[in-house]
């Protein structure tokens, strides 16, 4: 295992998730009765704390081979993330948005959350066939979201190669519904 200064670089990393995953707040019957929401807008209101987050996101997406073409972020919190690694690696950063929120022509596709039902839109010409994408989201719990979105890279004939989140439902197994890896920093409740 790479090391730096004698310490694993895999224990580095795991050491700055904790911190992360400490600063996490939880909220129950959010946003419905039954739901534990982790939120960490407190991490985004800790400069440092922000940093080792963007870093992190920045080191995962790295383990993604190939690498992206593309980064694309989910509405609303992937907007906060993915424009981070994108200019990091230097690729263009798409959104995917809720229904109605894009102009002009849009594929769409349909999704089951945890609390509910949504539709997911991408603009006509924001990835190009065969373009190597990462799609990035704050949270994975049931997949809906992240599968909803894998539907549309693949509408527009991108390469998925792969999800990043900030946080994973462990007990949902989301990720079972997706076709492709996913890399997570912290592993909630």
């Amino acid at each position: 295992m790479a090391s730096t200064n004698g310490i694993d670089k895999s224990e580095i990393f795991k050491q700055r998730a904790k911190l992360l995953e400490d600063n996490l707040e939880y909220f129950p019957d959010f946003p419905k009765e039954g739901i534990l929401y982790s939120e960490m807008f407190k991490i985004l209101r800790t400069p440092e704390l922000f940093s080792i987050l963007r870093d992190l996101l920045i080191e995962k997406t790295k383990e993604f081979q190939p690498l992206p073409d593309v980064i694309i972020g989910i509405d609303s919190k992937g907007f906060l993330f993915g424009p981070l690694v994108a200019l990091e690696l230097k690729v263009p950063f798409v959104p995917i948005r809720k229904r109605g929120k894009l102009p002009g022509k849009v594929k769409s596709a349909s999704y089951e959350l945890e609390y509910g039902k949504d539709v997911m839109e991408m603009q006509e010409g924001s990835i190009k066939k065969g373009q190597n994408a990462v799609l990035v989201d704050d949270c994975l719990a049931t997949g809906g979201t992240l599968e909803c979105a894998s539907e549309l890279v693949k509408a527009f004939e991108g390469n998925l190669i792969g999800c990043l989140v900030v946080t994973e439902k462990y007990e949902l197994d989301g990720y079972k519904k997706l076709p492709c890896p996913v890399k997570c920093l912290m592993k909630v409740k």
